[in-house]
């Protein structure tokens, strides 16, 4: 296991975020991660649908994992979504983050949001860019 990877799952388990959505980090490799989140009633917006911000924020989770993984630190600079369909109280999410290419000014990747049943929630890419700071 590389030093970046053994520093993420280190990371992981005391990231304040993810313990307070009760997010889980489920498979972590060199640019690629996935990580889950069970859907809460507090996640409900006023449409009675789990909230897009929700949604997004286990994307950005799995982005963060995967990304991290190959170039460290680094930052988002973009991230686009598309919702295709909603998620309900008592889903588990899984978001899977696959890096498409790395280089030295820049990450572009992939992610997808799944339920349990497999059917596709979200489907988003993203970018990341080098920072000159640590990982805290």
């Amino acid at each position: 296991m590389s030093a970046e990877i053994e520093n993420l799952r280190d990371l992981e388990r005391t990231e304040p975020v993810a313990a307070f959505l009760n997010m889980k980090l489920v498979e972590l490799s060199p640019g690629h991660a996935r990580v889950s989140m069970a859907m809460k009633p507090e996640y409900i917006n006023f449409n009675g649908m789990i909230f897009g911000g929700i949604i997004s924020a286990v994307v950005d989770q799995a982005f963060a994992y995967a990304t991290n993984s190959v170039i460290s630190p680094n930052v988002a600079s973009q991230l686009n979504i598309h919702f295709i369909a909603s998620a309900a109280v008592g889903d588990t999410l899984t978001a899977e983050c696959n890096v498409v290419k790395s280089g030295r000014r820049v990450c572009i990747s992939e992610m997808r949001v799944t339920d349990q049943k497999g059917r596709v929630i979200a489907i988003c890419t993203g970018t990341t860019i080098p920072v000159d700071r640590k990982i805290a």
